[in-house]
């Protein structure tokens, strides 16, 4: 287990790995530059955050100041994250898709003293917004030749480069590094750690505030969950740090443990660079696993003829394989043979375009397709998939290693309370915990509602807001819909969503999408209703396939 206490903080779990589980000179970060990758020790890597911790320290940044990043997945993003955590000061960070208007109310309603900018374009964007944002005295670019950018004349803020604030800042001094020392001492679990901003259903971004104990602790029961993570494991990142999922799933789980973490160079050289990096865990969304699904099975079937027939075997194969392994059944010998035959001829040729060690991978952010969930088990590749959400740190349950229900979110982590809620009268249907966990219970489905460690602190200036997410009984209503099938969560689909048809009957359409969305003809649907007798379908085509035909 990983070595965690009560007062277990983000910057004290990086140190807590180099004292007891790796020495410092050895790989924690893994980056491409040019062709080459080039690995970065835990040493460099606190030696760096300290760099950025003094730099800040001496303009006057203090602990619950607020200092904003908007760069890509990159070692940058976690020397500058350590450095400010551990002097107490709450990280902001700001996808880089959102429009001006986004960055500059995120900005201002943050109070950002200064920003962590990725690349030219990012930094264009801030800087067409900085005259507006009366607290920012700070932009950092992290990239090469940001001096060819003009400046607004209107702009009064400090530019200055991040590789000249760790040059600068190369050797801290005796005084200095005491000063780190004592500002990481008084991080309190229970201080805000980050303020995430989630636009919600009104549209206007609101800053979720997770605490340490928050961050933490979700990643501390995870690890109980799945404790077949260990400190061996190479992850490969490439869903964005500035969500919630990526950074708690990827980033502090290998802080935890001392797993590598290699940055994918784009979503567009993600599947060259799962070859060069073979990673043994990733985290990844849905939309991926169905394209790589997808792909699998065109180029399996294409043309017919034996090589089709030799993949559906497989297919065929492994499924009857899994189902006896996940029954607790011992295939048998003959099923075995199949299932050796259909790894040499299939399956390792698919596995292969991972790297060949994929030992399991995390899905979150939507519901996975059952059934493709299910073609991953087929060919042996675990896909555990989690529920949560921004305000929830965000896991509320997990996929168990040994225990896979396809089609749910797995079992309620320790230490939290899950409840199902009727819509209409509020009543709580049920409630379930880790421990009350039993694989025959099931019940009706409502809004899921939860409670304990990992519900956020609050919503940044929006107490309104807060107490309208969270009730009196402390109960943070998640606006989606599910139920307990088989002891594990399922999410079936989200409040806003429903449909109730002229004779006052709530639909759900989601799980009728779902459905038709398995046809690799269908490129998306959604249904419509809303008062109406009948249900009306409108259906994208997939171009692909249309254009096949």
């Amino acid at each position: 287990m990983p070595l965690i206490n009560e007062f277990s903080t983000i910057p004290t779990l990086l140190r807590n790995v180099v004292k007891n589980i790796h020495k410092p000179e050895e790989t924690f970060l893994i980056h491409k530059q040019g062709a080459e990758w080039l690995e970065i020790s835990f040493e460099d890597t606190l030696k760096r955050a300290d760099a950025v911790s003094a730099f800040f320290l001496e303009k006057g940044i203090k602990k619950g100041d607020r200092l904003g990043l908007m760069i890509e997945n990159s070692p940058e993003y976690v020397y500058y994250d350590q450095g400010i955590q551990q002097i107490g000061v709450i990280n902001v960070s700001i996808y880089p898709t959102l429009s001006e208007q986004e960055v500059a109310y995120i900005i201002n309603d943050s109070g950002i003293k200064g920003i962590l900018v990725g690349n030219s374009f990012l930094f264009r964007k801030v800087l067409k917004v900085a005259s507006n944002c009366k607290d920012i005295k700070y932009i950092i670019p992290a990239f090469k030749d940001f001096e060819k950018v003009k400046v607004p004349s209107d702009v009064d803020v400090e530019i200055i480069s991040f590789s000249d604030i760790l040059a600068l800042k190369h050797q801290i001094t005796a005084a200095e590094k005491a000063e780190i020392d004592q500002c990481r001492s008084l991080v309190l679990p229970e201080d805000v750690s980050s303020l995430i901003y989630t636009s919600g259903t009104t549209g206007t971004p609101k800053g979720v505030m997770l605490t340490h104990h928050n961050f933490v602790k979700n990643v501390e029961v995870c690890l109980q969950q799945i404790p077949v993570i260990d400190q061996t494991e190479t992850f490969l990142s490439f869903l964005p740090l500035s969500h919630v999922f990526e950074r708690t799933a990827t980033y502090h789980v290998c802080c935890t443990q001392g797993c590598k973490i290699a940055f994918a160079q784009s979503l567009e050289l993600l599947a060259k660079n799962m070859g060069e990096v073979r990673p043994t865990v990733m985290s990844c969304v849905p939309r991926l696993l169905e394209r790589i699904h997808d792909k699998a099975i065109k180029s399996g079937t294409a043309g017919g003829g034996t090589k089709a027939k030799i993949f559906i075997w497989a297919l065929e194969t492994g499924k009857k394989y899994r189902i006896k392994k996940e029954a607790g059944e011992n295939p048998g010998f003959i099923l075995s043979t199949k299932k050796a035959i259909a790894e040499k001829l299939v399956f390792s040729k698919i596995k292969e375009k991972t790297g060949g060690r994929l030992k399991f991978m995390i899905s979150g952010g939507a519901a996975l397709p059952k059934n493709v969930g299910e073609f991953f088990g087929d060919l042996g590749i675990k896909i555990l998939e989690g529920f949560g959400l921004t305000e929830t740190s965000p896991v509320m349950s997990v996929t168990e290693y040994h225990r896979q229900v396809y089609g749910t979110v797995g079992r309620v982590i320790p230490g939290i309370e899950v409840g199902i809620q009727d819509v209409e009268s509020k009543e709580i249907i049920n409630i379930q915990t880790h421990h009350t966990f039993n694989e025959d219970f099931e019940c009706a489905e409502g809004e899921v509602i939860v409670r304990g460690h990992c519900v956020m602190k609050g919503y940044f200036n929006k107490p309104a807001e807060t107490a309208e997410a969270i009730d009196r009984d402390m109960w943070f209503h998640t606006g989606d819909i599910g139920r307990f099938y088989k002891g594990n969560l399922q999410i079936t689909d989200r409040l806003k969503n429903m449909i109730v048809n002229a004779y006052g009957k709530n639909v759900y359409p989601t799980p009728v999408e779902n459905i038709y969305l398995k046809s690799p003809k269908i490129d998306q649907l959604f249904l419509i209703g809303d008062k109406r007798e009948f249900i009306t379908a409108i259906i994208i085509p997939n171009r692909e396939t249309l254009e096949e035909t």
